[in-house]
């Protein structure tokens, strides 16, 4: 999994929880982002790194994300390894 395509996905996976309001503040409440942040930061590697994070602490989330994306759940992994700050547990 290289950096850029890390992103990509990262981006869909912020497109995605961004489309249901409920998940979307349920990780503005998590990360302490705002809706500006998210648009000012959609770009930022760390910042979708954080993304993932919160969407890997959400098994039904991470879940309905894979199926609705047609991602294999062991890519979040991947994805989330070549994202910075990525923690050994992922």
């Amino acid at each position: 999994m290289t950096p850029d395509s890390a992103q990509i996905i990262a981006l869909q996976a912020l497109a995605w929880i961004a489309s249901d309001e409920d998940l979307l503040q349920a990780m503005l409440e998590r990360t302490g982002a705002s809706g500006d942040d998210l648009r000012a930061n959609a770009a930022d590697p760390d910042f979708l790194g954080a993304v993932m994070d919160f969407l890997m602490e959400n098994e039904e989330a991470l879940t309905d994300f894979c199926e609705t994306s047609s991602l294999k759940p062991e890519m979040a992994r991947q994805v989330r390894h070549a994202l910075p700050g990525a923690t050994p547990e992922w």
